[in-house]
């Protein structure tokens, strides 16, 4: 006699003394449990059909043991963004032994087999209360900020622009160091086509422009303030 039963969403064609290696379930080595989800039992006169499972069959299993099975590779790539990511996966599986197939119900095991779950926080949490509850309450005094803890964000201010360059002539903004052509097109689409104007930045100026044009601390990491004081003196 053979079954197809159906455990962790995926179905096995079993016989008695078959071993099969299933999803983790709620059980430990040498539990009987009992896999209730039944989808057709034959081999001995004719084949029944569930619709879709066979009330009342089941099939028994020894728990002989419960392992991490073979590790699976996750690679993801993403295309022109230098995006790469390896992770290693090992699934927890129950290895099983089948005992008996009861075509239409039997003695049923002390211990139902089960998807297995880890036990929700919020029970733990629950069970943890009264003994919090009981203990006096702690009052602590309020704690002082560390003298070096960081400053509040600052707020972007807008820099002063140009709806164009002086005179139709706007300065080479690639000889300062870290800005490209990608960049300079940013920063002229700004209305910032001169030293001066980058040379005159306030640290407001450096938070607008850093978050509007996505520069992620360019500019004080490339020191563009200093180039340009520079290049706007007329030095290399």
């Amino acid at each position: 006699m053979f079954a197809v039963v159906k455990t962790g969403g995926k179905q096995y064609r079993v016989a008695k003394d078959d071993i099969i290696v299933v999803e983790k379930l709620n059980a430990e080595a040498g539990d009987m449990v009992a896999l209730d989800e039944v989808l057709m039992i034959g081999g001995d006169g004719a084949t029944k059909v569930g619709t879709p499972m066979i009330e009342g069959a089941s099939v028994h299993a020894e728990v002989l043991d419960e392992a991490k099975g073979d590790k699976i590779i996750v690679f993801k790539k993403k295309r022109r963004q230098t995006y790469r990511r390896t992770k290693g996966h090992r699934q927890w599986e129950t290895t099983l032994k089948i005992t008996d197939i009861y075509a239409e119900g039997g003695k049923k095991p002390a211990k139902k087999a089960k998807k297995a779950e880890p036990a929700p926080k919020a029970e733990k949490a629950a069970a943890e209360a009264p003994a919090e509850a009981a203990a006096p309450a702690k009052t602590e005094a309020p704690k002082e900020a560390p003298a070096d803890a960081p400053a509040a964000e600052l707020q972007g201010v807008a820099p002063e622009v140009l709806s164009g360059p002086r005179d139709g002539k706007a300065d080479d903004l690639k000889k300062i160091g870290g800005v490209g052509p990608k960049l300079e097109e940013k920063l002229n689409g700004l209305g910032i086509y001169h030293y001066d104007q980058i040379a005159s930045f306030t640290p407001e100026n450096v938070a607008y422009v850093d978050e509007t044009l996505n520069f992620k601390g360019r500019i004080d990491r490339d020191d563009w303030i200093g180039q340009a004081k520079a290049l706007a003196e007329g030095k290399e």
